[in-house]
């Protein structure tokens, strides 16, 4: 297809709250000019075409916002395995150096075989500790029940056979989830050459498969391992036999392998096929294993003591609590010991994936959690209080929720005294800026100058939120280590009165809130998961967190939602170098996490077609969130290489009352080399927003603000195009 009289393409690239690529060019008739309906590229149909003048440039649009959200049941899904997104995004948010990344892979990825392990667990404590175990072994439970009471006067064994199926059903179905292939077929594939593994260019890799399989077979495995380990440890109540304690030490050296192999470095290497091979041998060996744990317990004759919930589930249960805590502590050293020496970098800054991996844990036990309880209430009919059901859930749960619910509550309480702490010094930097962007304001804008203080003073609260993760992390670790507590004979409300003095009664109103707390979030996220899947404007909010977490690649758990990078930054590349092949010249604008993937992309493209790129960022995050979550891969250094990249035809917009984009270059200070400062002037340009605060002529309204929104409508985006365009001719 023709391009512009002189060879011009601007391909626009959307942010998370983009709707539809008409949107986008600002034009009523488009048509799809490659791609398919999850991700395509779009032009104005030659009747709104404007490109007959001399100069003019073909607009065109690639929309990608369906690769991470698709359909309502993709999206669902990415509610379902939220805990493990948070995981494996935590795997990429390790400080910069390289000297401490085989230790912090191997911790995150140890942290993530966890997270399978309490999944399975938290199936097994509602299917076999309170329904197969507690309840059908109550005839008040049964009572007025036949969908239960028909198991209920079976024998132990049975009873536990069947209900097993319901984790090994659980178990296949995030199997399955996760087999589904992120790309639809190898069309994408970029040209191979170098890429620095360290750097934002491991997006879009298409090696990375291999590395998903072998995890997926790896979690499988230990999924499966941890059902033997549940079923064995029950059967062991009848007393040790030679076939138990052979199955019993076949499934706990199956974790132990898959633990080990998770630390080994050949684990990311695309062509190790021996590695292959053995992982696979480890998924078969683990089904074959829970087979013969099955019949082993179906067939068992002698008599289940029935009492004090399944044998060996709660210290099943606090034991992996533990071991999580002892991993997130190591990784807490690990991250201390390698995070940035520079006086001029945040301390927070790199502890992000602590404070994800704790955020991701601590998301799992609730969850968790909050099923047992959940089931356990319902089939109780409403008793009183948790230690009075007759199928309570195990102590462990309950401190959990507890230990949720403090932790929440303080992170709650803290945010609202730094808020109001704050304010004072952002109202003052807010009305700095008011006073610079409008000095000759009459005194009945005075309102509206009000709004605009508001306004960027909220918009400056972001960089406070990374100190408050941080905060939440560490006292939801201390309520992880808590759990330990669940150990112990004692119930938590008479252990706090005990030892804290508060009242039992209060005691139990905090963990009645923590369910309701934990309750609520799920309805949340799975009502924030339809609503942005439908709601456009709803999708500018909850988007951000599925976009966030499905850019990057699936290193750590092979249960998180596919990466769309892995399809978008391929397909960029190809569509950029057939356009440079073609004889054009392209200028390349992307709003908010769209300049992320454009970022990812210009560092894939080879130097021929770089030549005849220019950049226009617009609300871009690169520098204010991901250079501080991800310091490893978007580091100054990295930012550099992509305004070198381009010969620095690099031109971003950003707005003061922006609470997400800003700059991509640090403000120029006296330390500086001239050199390095006139360069870096010539990217940022701010833009006042808003660009009055008085009603213009014909109007009754002031202009209005417009924060996170896109530039194109504006006359500044229009002018960085054609700067660009002159550049590139």
């Amino acid at each position: 297809m023709r391009a512009g009289a002189d060879g011009l393409v601007e391909l626009r690239v959307h942010g998370v709250s983009a709707t539809g690529p008409d949107d986008l060019l600002d034009r009523p008739h488009v048509q799809q000019v490659a791609g398919d309906h999850r991700g395509g590229f779009y032009r104005p149909r030659a009747v709104d075409r404007e490109d007959s003048e001399a100069g003019a440039v073909t607009l065109e649009a690639y929309r990608w916002n369906n690769l991470p959200a698709g359909n309502a049941v993709r999206t669902l899904s990415m509610v379902i395995l939220l805990p493990f997104m948070l995981i494996n995004l935590a795997i990429w948010m390790r400080p910069a150096g390289a000297g401490g990344d085989p230790v912090i892979k191997a911790l995150c990825r140890l942290l993530a075989l966890t997270m399978t392990s309490m999944y399975v667990l938290s199936i097994v404590g509602v299917a076999l500790d309170v329904i197969a175990w507690k309840c059908m072994s109550s005839p008040e439970c049964l009572t007025g029940r036949s969908w239960l009471s028909w198991l209920g006067g079976r024998p132990a064994g049975l009873r536990l056979a069947v209900l097993a199926l319901a984790p090994a059903a659980a178990i296949s179905l995030v199997w399955g989830l996760s087999a589904r292939p992120a790309l639809p077929a190898d069309v994408f594939r970029a040209a191979d050459h170098p890429r620095a593994a360290d750097r934002l260019t491991a997006v879009g890799r298409w090696d990375n498969e291999p590395l998903v399989a072998r995890l997926r077979s790896i979690h499988v495995a230990a999924a499966f391992a941890t059902l033997d380990l549940s079923l064995l440890a029950a059967r062991s109540a009848q007393g040790l036999s030679i076939g138990t304690i052979a199955l019993t030490a076949a499934a706990g050296l199956l974790l132990i392998t898959c633990a080990v192999l998770l630390c080994t470095p050949p684990l990311a290497t695309p062509t190790e096929l021996r590695l292959d091979r053995l992982v696979s041998a480890l998924r078969t060996i683990a089904l074959g294993l829970t087979v013969l744990v099955w019949i082993l317990v179906v067939t068992s004759s002698a008599s289940w003591p029935e009492r004090n919930g399944l044998p060996g589930y709660n210290l099943t249960v606090v034991g992996l609590f533990i071991g999580q805590a002892v991993l997130l502590a190591a990784l807490g050293v690990v991250l201390f010991w390698h995070r940035a020496r520079d006086p001029n970098v945040a301390p927070a800054l790199g502890l992000g994936a602590l404070a994800t991996s704790v955020a991701a844990i601590s998301l799992a036990i609730t969850f968790s959690a909050e099923l047992v309880y959940r089931v356990s209430d319902v089939l109780n009919r409403g008793a009183p209080t948790a230690e009075a059901l007759i199928t309570s859930p195990p102590r462990a749960c309950i401190w959990a929720i507890l230990g949720f619910s403090l932790a929440v509550l303080v992170t709650l309480a803290v945010a609202a005294v730094v808020s109001v702490a704050s304010r004072p010094g952002r109202i003052r930097a807010a009305s700095a800026i008011v006073a610079r962007d409008f000095p000759d304001a009459p005194p009945d804008a005075t309102p509206r100058l009000r709004q605009v203080r508001k306004t960027l003073a909220r918009a400056r609260f972001t960089e406070r939120l990374l100190p408050l993760a941080v905060l939440y992390a560490c006292l939801a670790g201390i309520g992880i280590a808590a759990v330990a507590l669940g150990l112990l004979p004692t119930p938590p409300g008479e252990m706090v009165q005990r030892y804290v003095g508060l009242p039992v009664g209060f005691v139990d109103f905090l963990i009645g809130v923590g369910s309701y707390l934990i309750a609520a979030l799920i309805v949340g996220l799975v009502l924030g998961g339809i609503f942005a899947h439908r709601t456009p404007w709803f999708r500018r909010y909850v988007g951000v967190l599925w976009d966030l977490g499905t850019f990057w690649p699936r290193s750590a758990h092979p249960f998180a939602p596919p990466c769309y990078a892995e399809r978008a930054v391929p397909e960029l590349t190809c569509r950029i170098t057939h356009l440079v092949d073609s004889g054009n010249a392209v200028v390349l604008t992307g709003h908010s996490h769209g300049s992320v993937l454009l970022a990812a992309t210009v560092l894939q493209l080879p130097p021929r077609v770089t030549d005849r790129v220019g950049l226009l960022t617009h609300g871009s995050p690169l520098r204010r969130l991901y250079a501080r979550l991800f310091p490893a891969y978007v580091s100054d250094e990295v930012i550099h290489e992509i305004a070198d990249r381009v010969n620095w035809r690099w031109v971003n917009l950003w707005r003061d009352t922006d609470p997400i984009g800003g700059r991509v270059f640090p403000p120029q200070g006296p330390d500086k080399a001239p050199t390095a400062c006139d360069r870096e002037a010539t990217v940022d340009r701010r833009l006042r927003d808003p660009y009055a605060v008085t009603p213009p002529s014909g109007d009754i309204f002031p202009p209005p603000m417009k924060g996170h929104r896109p530039c194109e409508s504006e006359k500044a985006f229009t002018d960085a195009v054609r700067h660009l365009a002159d550049q590139l001719r």
